[in-house]
């Protein structure tokens, strides 16, 4: 596997010297894992203008981060605080004078350390600089986002083999994450959902001691996690036999879904990504029932830029993985989503996520 981080490095050198900034001070643990490797949960990053890098831990990431780091950036592991590392080692960088920091990370106590222990540098907030180079995926970013929904699909085939009438939301919830585990998911990138009968109209119901009736709708979204890339998934099923109402709402949800992974395309704004879905659910009389927007980026977060929504004038990037998630909720009945994966290329839309489509009904 071809080690990405350089070229990473020098495109935000050049975004920083493109802002008139010498130098940015990175927070995000996810921003600083795809710039250095570092998968840790303290960690500080400056990069300089001039393709610098320096990584300040603490003693209990001393052997990791000589593992994933190595000598990509200078590394400094720090025995009391990384604010004093950072004033410490930032003086061996004499061209540095105005700099930038994440202000959708910087939390407000950590600000005033730069406004009183930084004085000697001008700080300049920056939005999504390294977010925006996230959006495009390179191929060993896919094929671990590949790898995730293999194990996400996996796990749910196996999992709805065990559903039953009368098991808890919460021992379903159980036994997936269970499966995911077995499988090779490094985590869950978010809590489990799994939401029975009238609940399956929270679009993010916590699973609950809630016993599963037949009859009832069974919505699940979850996660798995590979490389540190995450996929997402949501499949809705029936435990028992499905009735009319249930399977007609179905329909409409799956070419709904269908419609938006064979149009979307990248170049396409996020809202007519959106509309795919959005105008076959209304043409159908339910589009009031559709209240969320289609679809998120996905890599080492599972929501990421960029967005599917009504309000989302960006196009969307050569290279994003995204997904398309329309639902139908109507309170007091229950709820339906199909949410799949999708990596945009050069050739179109390339579904991440295989598994069926068909409605199932559960024994």
């Amino acid at each position: 596997m071809a080690d990405r981080r350089p070229a990473r490095l020098q495109r935000l050198a050049d975004a920083l010297t493109a802002a008139h900034l010498d130098g940015l001070l990175l927070t995000s643990l996810p921003n600083i894992r795809y710039l250095t490797g570092f998968s840790g949960s303290s960690a500080l990053l400056f990069v300089t203008s001039r393709s610098e890098a320096l990584l300040i831990t603490d003693f209990r990431y001393q052997t990791q981060v000589a593992t994933e780091v190595g000598d990509f950036a200078r590394v400094i592991v720090e025995p009391s605080s990384l604010w004093t590392g950072l004033w410490q080692q930032l003086g061996a960088y004499a061209h540095v004078k105005v700099a930038g920091f994440e202000s959708s990370h910087l939390l407000h106590r950590d600000f005033q350390r730069l406004l009183e222990a930084g004085a000697r540098y001008q700080w300049r907030p920056t939005l999504e600089l390294v977010e925006t180079l996230r959006e495009r995926k390179d191929a060993d970013e896919v094929a671990c986002i590949v790898e995730a929904a293999a194990i996400a699909t996996n796990a749910l085939g196996r999992t709805l083999e065990q559903v039953k009438a009368g098991m808890t939301e919460l021992a379903v919830a159980g036994l997936l994450e269970r499966t995911l585990r077995d499988g090779g998911s490094e985590a869950f990138p978010f809590e489990t959902i799994v939401a029975s009968g009238p609940r399956a109209a929270l679009p993010h119901a916590r699973a609950s001691g809630r016993a599963i009736e037949r009859g009832d709708i069974l919505l699940i979204d979850f996660g798995a996690q590979y490389g540190g890339y995450c996929a997402d998934v949501t499949r809705t099923v029936v435990v028992g036999r499905a009735d009319d109402e249930q399977k007609e709402v179905y329909d409409v949800v799956r070419r709904a879904n269908e419609a938006a992974v064979a149009g979307v395309r990248a170049g396409m704004r996020g809202r007519d990504a959106d509309a795919l879905a959005r105008d076959y659910i209304e043409a159908r009389g339910l589009g009031e029932f559709f209240g969320h927007s289609l679809g998120h980026g996905l890599g080492l977060e599972v929501h990421e830029s960029p967005r599917l929504a009504k309000t989302a004038d960006a196009p969307l990037p050569m290279g994003a993985v995204v997904t398309v998630e329309p639902g139908v909720y109507r309170a007091g009945w229950g709820g339906v989503r199909v949410e799949d994966d999708v990596h945009l290329g050069a050739d179109g839309a390339t579904l991440l996520t295989h598994f069926t489509h068909d409605f199932l009904e559960l024994a």
